[in-house]
């Protein structure tokens, strides 16, 4: 009975915050900490105005720690039932939440940008059955988060540039959710092929009971049975399969987590669910300028589903270049594909980076190997791997002069700062 309760509650909230969201200019006081501003469906939003009046004042709001904690505090406290939406450890979330608010905030001159962004956000959240009621109480808490975090300190601009903020990630959010209301909320899997490759990782096969559509270079979200509520982001390693199998490729990154009970405590029958396929890490229609691929760790699933991609489509005369970054030799834990593709793919060059070792590179690790190679700023670059590599990746391309409109990887990925004060 409780249940239905809340559901009825949530779809009646749910209308007055969409109502909210989609016509805020014909609501009485508009730019109030109660209605902070439009949406992506109104446009006219000022982002870089926004921008600006939040980063004036965030040395008091940042590290972003003390502030995730408060407004989940916040927010379990008002609600306690919204606590079952969420894993039992929450520290994967508040690092994920962390990147999201640095993405925002860095992205926020470029509306529609964040709204893209956060439109494809909106069809995978609702495997966590978030509601568009439930962005109304997240903003409620983050209003009561800011405060408690800055003392009271905050300017009065700087609260309503982050409720504008927030409110307008919320709008494409349920505008992306309401998109995807045909499609599933989440595809079952099962486990028909595992195999630890290294003690720390492993790949799987997994056949889904229905077609799985994602594009070459898009991820997946997975979650076991082992850990309810708990999903983290995989991309199957290569173009779709015709028997409906995806590849994936996961490391062992600590104790008790997804990753750990995808490794060493899933076998063969075992069932996954998969969230729809997020990331813009895709080839470009219509290729007209070569490729360029930097990957490191399991990334390389990425980069393997980008080369097969381009195996099967590439227009005549374009090239790829992949540089495969590894601490040891022994790490290139799929050497016998990489040199099947080598060997298949007579515009593909491949120049492997090993950091330590026998085979060690002596330009290491990845992105110093970048500089050596001529001029690269003329290439689609494609950059996939662990949080550090892909950052240190753009950065260094961005400082061979690659424009940033021809980098493709997960924004969020890169997004938190590798220091705590306000970005420049």
């Amino acid at each position: 009975m409780t249940d239905n309760y809340h559901a009825l509650l949530a779809r009646r909230e749910a209308m007055r915050l969409r109502d909210r969201l989609l016509t805020p200019a014909s609501r009485p006081g508009r730019g109030t900490a109660a209605s902070p501003g439009p949406s992506p469906a109104t446009g006219g939003y000022d982002g870089a105005a926004d921008q600006q009046a939040i980063v004036r004042d965030l040395a008091q709001l940042t590290p972003f720690g003390h502030l995730i904690d408060r407004l989940y505090e916040a927010m379990f406290e008002r609600h306690p039932y919204l606590r079952k939406l969420f894993p039992d450890s929450m520290e994967f979330q508040r690092v994920h939440l962390e990147r999201a608010l640095w993405y925002l905030i860095e992205h926020l001159h470029r509306p529609e940008d964040v709204a893209a962004f956060c439109a494809r956000l909106g069809p995978d959240h609702r495997k966590l059955g978030v509601l568009p009621v439930h962005y109304a109480l997240f903003e409620e808490a983050l209003v009561e988060a800011l405060r408690r975090t800055a003392n009271g300190g905050l300017g009065a601009d700087a609260e309503r540039a982050w409720l504008r903020m927030v409110r307008f990630a919320a709008a494409a959010m349920v505008d992306g959710a309401n998109e995807a209301l045909s499609e599933p909320t989440y595809w079952n899997g099962t486990v028909v092929d595992h195999q630890r490759r290294r003690p720390d990782l492993a790949v799987l096969w997994v056949r889904t009971s229905e077609p799985y559509p994602y594009r070459p270079g898009q991820f997946a979200t997975l979650q076991t049975p082992l850990l309810p509520h708990t999903w983290r982001p995989y991309t199957p390693a290569g173009a779709p399969d015709a028997d409906g199998e995806l590849e994936f490729h996961v490391r062992r990154t600590g104790p008790d987590g997804v990753s750990d009970a995808l490794v060493t405590r899933t076998g063969v029958g075992d069932t996954l669910r998969l969230g729809p396929a997020q990331g813009t890490t895709t080839l470009d229609d219509g290729l007209t300028r070569d490729v360029l691929i930097v990957a490191g760790g399991t990334g390389w699933a990425t980069a393997r589903a980008l080369l097969e991609d381009l195996a099967a489509r590439r227009p005549p005369g374009r090239r790829a270049h992949l540089f495969l970054g590894a601490r040891t030799a022994d790490d290139l834990y799929d050497a016998s594909v990489l040199a099947r593709l080598e060997s298949h793919c007579a515009w593909l060059s491949v120049v492997p980076v090993i950091d330590a070792g026998p085979g060690a590179s002596d330009r290491a690790p990845v992105t110093e190997a970048l500089a050596g190679h001529g001029d690269l700023s003329g290439r689609t670059a494609y950059v996939s791997g662990p949080p550090g590599l892909v950052a240190a990746a753009v950065r260094r391309l961005t400082d061979l002069g690659l424009p940033a409109d021809r980098l493709r990887y997960d924004p969020v990925t890169a997004a938190v700062p590798e220091r705590s004060d306000a970005p420049a």
